[in-house]
Order: structure tokens, then C-alpha cells, then sequence
């Protein structure tokens, strides 16, 4: 008898994990979803998650795949796996978590270290580098650990992200993807690859290179399946396994964003906006672009850090009636909330939100916070409802608007994919703020879907990534922009949102001095 030939896709979000089936078409076969606890917090800042959650509800998302009994294992023909990204576990000399996974939105600082001497030293002041060297130091996980769990530290043989990790349980191999390092890492970004003995990022962590796994290109073999994770998944042991990408490279690939003139935004608990180029490119200086789904390429990316977890944000604080509502008509929340947009005109009635909800190395800098200005008695909740969404979308305008002066590319066509995308309000409103033409992938999963056409050129279904994005990847809905709205949205876009942070930046500096937050 023969099968169909499927391609896997396991998705780890911040979330929720899924394991999804596709044809090689890009079409969605099967699917099964287990939600997660995005983290969990002892202190202020802090976010853990202990690794062998994630890999037990892994394990239950497979048991749902194969209960919908609309696919076989027998019909998979190969893995790709795709992850949050820069979430990094200690593990010891026999790969055991020593501690939690610090997960990346965690916000803990490892304590200032004495500035680099001599020619390096001197080199670095001269380039301006001394903020974004410092943000390094302080923002890397295993500096920290090194410093407040010393005895930790000294156990750790392997120092690694969720994506390797959860690599090792499939096939017993402590390996990854060029395409899921990132981070606070010594990491090449330009020759993709991990950073010489002699660079610089080798003495400003404490990690070092031996505590690294083996990389491997996107679309190359990662490896196969163990006979314990078959045991423990349902996949056939021997099944290979391809090397795919992190969570947003593998959503700008699964929305057909090959090119560099398609922008590619990603409504997810961090926004982003992305190109795709076989250019290196930094779009903000010295900040590195992205190791790209396909190889040898690279992701421009802009991003609004914690982006849509706002409307999460949103939906615990202020729509408890929705939250109700849908629960007895067994929908998601954030279906009713196109009601609460449509209640309120383009513009909000002059309510207008930066979404700075966390601080930043450039824009902003570490002093910066969100800001809600424009209030008068006529605003309701729909109205902050309506202001989040149209700040995040007038923020990524502006990193499109950086992308394109440093690419020297126009973007010409929008994809918007990830859970915001769901919205047709949403969708309008980004078409109007931009003034594009708004698109849908077909699919919702378009991350799962980015590493299943990994996965399908790596065992040779398609010749090369273009032919593979051509035939499973195409546009869905598709929003035009309104005019008269365009030209709402450019006049607040310029004469107001753009002005914001420069003349609240000196207020946000004091709030930090007076209160010592964050």
C-alpha cells in the first residue's frame, strides 16, 4: 500500500507548542496544540520555565496529532523543529537542565563589569560602543549565572537553547541550526557561524566555546529520530530530522517572504518586521541582521519587544465581559475584540500609545517606557484597545522606514502573519498606517509552515527554496488600504508619533532616577 509523504513541523512558541502536518503544498494536513505557561516568575523581571515542561507537553501535543487520526507516522517523511528564540538552558556533563530555562523575556542584569583596557578599550570609546558593550555584558544569561550561581556554572558542560535542546531529545545528538542562534551569544552573525577564538564576544561572556552544540545549516541534516524519542512521540525511530530556523525566520519564510522589497510583520508576543536579503545588512549600527530560514541569507529585522503581548495585557486587565462572552460561546477572546475596534474611528479620538513597554539598546534606550498620551473624557477602553494596536503599527512603520533607508530597497508589499493577524481590523488598520497593501498568508501557521518547506528541501521534495516557497506558500486575505484614512493615519504618523519619545525621552529619564524602575 502506498502513503502520502508528509512533512512535520513541531512549533515551540512562547505560548503554546503544536505539531503540525503539511502536504507539499503548503497545505495543513493535521494539527495538534497544547497550550503553555508562558513563564514563571520569583521575582520581578524574572522569567523561568523548567526544560522538561517543554518537552512534556511536546510529548502531549504528539499524542493529540495522532489522535485526530487524520495522519499516520508511517506517512511522516520527515521533522523540522522551530522555537522561541534565546531561550538558553544549563545542562550538565550527562545533558541534564541544572536549573529553569531563562526564558527571553526575562529581564535580569548581570552586575556592571570594569570597562576593557588598552587598544580594545580605547578602540571601543572611539566607536561609541561602550552603551551597546555593556548592554552585552549585562544582558547575557551566563554572565549572570556565572555570577549569582557560581556552583551552577561550574557543573554546566553545555550551555544551549530550547531549539538544541529539545533537538537532543529527538535524536540524542546535542546539535542546532544556524538559523535559531541568536542572542546575547558569540555568534557570527555575518558568516553564520559560531565567532573565532580571537573575537571579541569570547571575553565579554562567561560562556565558552566548547560549552556550544554543533551547528548545521537550515535544509542540511540534523540527524534521526532515537529509538527513546520514537517511544516517546510516536515518530518512527530512524525518521531524519531537518535543520529549520527559529520561530520568526521560520514566519517570514512560511509567508513567502523571499524577497527584499516584501515586509513581513509578525503580530506575535514580540512584534517584528523583516526582510529577507542575501545582504548583510545592520539596519541599526553595529546591531547584527538575523540568520535567515533560507542559507546564506539574512533577516532585517525591526521589532516592537512584547509587542502583541499588550492585547494580552489588555484582554487580562480591562475585557473580562469578552472573556466571558466568548467562553460561553466557545471562541478565543480575541474574536470579539474586531467588535471593540469598530466601535472607534480611525485616529481613536486622538488617543496615541508608544509601545515602549520595555526598554532598549537604541530606540529606546534603557530609559525608556510606554506612553499613553491624548486623553480626554470621551475615551473608553475600546479606544486604548484601538491606540494599542495603532501604536504598534505606527512603530513598525518607522522600522520599515529604517529598513528601507539603510537597504536602499522600497517595500512594496505587506504579509502579516501571527496571532494579531487573525483581526480584519487589524489587518485594515496596517494597510492604512502604512498605506500597502496588507496580505494574509494562507495559512495561520505560517511558522510551521516556514519549517516544513525547510524540511521538505532538505530531503529533496523541491530542488531548491525557491521552488519550494513557490509551490507551498500563497497569499490569503488580502486588505486594501482606505485613502481618506491613509491620510488620517501619515498626518499623526509624522506631526505626532515620531515626535514622542524625543520629547518624552528627558521625562522617562527622570521616572527611571526618582524610582529606580527597571
Amino acid at each position: 500500500m502506498k502513503f502520502s509523504q508528509y512533512f512535520l513541523a513541531i512549533d515551540n512558541g512562547t505560548q503554546s507548542v503544536r505539531v503540525l502536518v503539511f502536504d507539499n503544498q503548503g497545505n495543513e494536513v493535521a494539527k495538534s496544540k497544547v497550550q503553555l505557561d508562558a513563564y514563571i516568575s520569583e521575582h520581578p523581571g524574572w522569567a523561568e520555565q523548567d526544560p522538561q515542561y517543554y518537552w512534556d507537553s511536546l510529548r502531549k501535543a504528539f499524542d493529540g496529532l495522532w489522535a485526530t487520526g487524520k495522519v499516520r507516522p508511517e506517512e511522516v517523511r520527515g521533522v523540522s523543529l522551530t522555537t522561541q528564540r534565546y531561550t538558553m538552558i544549563n545542562l550538565d556533563e550527562k545533558k541534564k537542565p541544572l536549573r529553569p530555562a531563562i526564558v527571553w523575556m526575562d529581564q535580569r542584569k548581570a552586575v556592571a563589569q570594569e570597562s576593557l583596557g588598552g587598544i580594545i578599550g580605547f578602540g571601543i570609546k572611539l566607536l561609541g560602543l561602550s552603551n551597546l558593550i555593556d548592554d552585552l555584558r549585562s544582558k547575557s544569561r551566563c554572565n549572570w549565572i556565572a555570577q549569582n550561581e557560581p556552583e551552577i556554572w561550574r557543573k554546566t558542560r553545555y550551555y544551549v537553547s530550547l531549539s538544541a535542546y529539545l533537538t537532543y531529545k529527538l535524536i540524542g545528538e546535542l546539535k542546532d541550526a544556524t538559523g535559531s542562534t541568536m542572542g546575547y551569544l558569540p555568534y557570527d552573525y555575518k558568516r553564520q557561524r559560531w565567532a573565532k577564538k580571537s573575537d571579541l564576544k569570547w571575553k565579554l561572556l562567561s560562556c565558552t566555546r566548547n560549552m556550544m552544540p554543533e551547528l548545521v545549516k537550515t535544509g542540511e541534516l540534523l540527524g534521526h529520530i532515537s529509538q527513546e524519542a520514537s517511544k516517546m512521540t510516536g515518530l518512527p525511530a530512524g525518521l531524519p530530522m531537518i535543520a529549520a530556523a527559529s520561530d520568526k525566520a521560520c514566519e517570514v519564510l512560511g509567508a513567502g517572504g523571499s524577497e527584499p522589497h516584501i515586509g513581513c510583520l509578525s503580530y506575535g508576543t514580540t512584534a517584528t518586521i523583516n526582510t529577507t536579503t542575501s545582504k548583510y545588512i545592520e539596519i541599526l549600527p553595529f546591531i547584527p541582521p538575523y540568520t535567515a530560514a533560507i542559507p546564506g541569507f539574512y533577516n532585517t529585522e525591526m521589532m516592537v519587544y512584547r509587542g502583541f503581548w499588550m492585547v494580552n495585557w489588555f484582554k487580562n486587565e480591562f475585557a473580562h465581559y469578552e472573556q466571558r462572552k466568548a467562553k460561553e460561546l466557545g471562541l478565543e477572546a480575541e474574536q470579539l475584540f474586531d467588535d471593540l475596534l469598530n466601535k472607534v474611528p480611525a485616529g481613536s479620538m486622538g488617543l496615541m500609545m508608544q509601545p515602549y513597554w520595555s526598554p532598549g539598546v537604541r530606540q529606546p534606550g534603557p530609559e525608556g517606557k510606554g506612553a499613553l498620551i491624548g486623553f480626554g473624557d470621551v475615551h473608553k477602553r475600546a479606544h486604548v484597545y484601538r491606540a494599542i494596536l495603532e501604536g504598534l503599527a505606527y512603530e513598525l512603520r518607522q522600522g520599515k522606514e529604517r529598513i528601507e533607508k539603510r537597504s536602499r530597497v522600497p517595500i512594496t508589499r505587506l504579509r502579516v502573519s501571527g496571532g494579531g493577524s487573525q483581526s480584519d481590523a487589524a489587518m485594515q488598520i496596517t494597510a492604512d498606517i502604512f498605506g500597502l497593501t496588507a496580505e494574509r498568508p494562507h495559512t495561520y501557521e505560517a511558522s510551521g509552515l516556514g519549517a516544513a518547506i525547510n524540511c521538505a528541501v532538505g530531503l529533496g521534495e523541491y530542488l531548491n527554496f525557491p521552488m519550494a516557497i513557490q509551490n507551498m506558500t500563497r497569499k490569503g486575505d488580502v486588505f486594501e488600504p482606505h485613502y481618506p484614512t491613509v491620510q488620517l493615519y501619515d498626518r499623526l504618523y509624522k506631526e505626532v508619533y515620531l515626535k514622542m519619545y524625543k520629547r518624552l525621552k528627558p521625562l522617562y529619564q527622570s521616572i527611571r532616577e526618582i524610582t529606580g524602575y527597571p
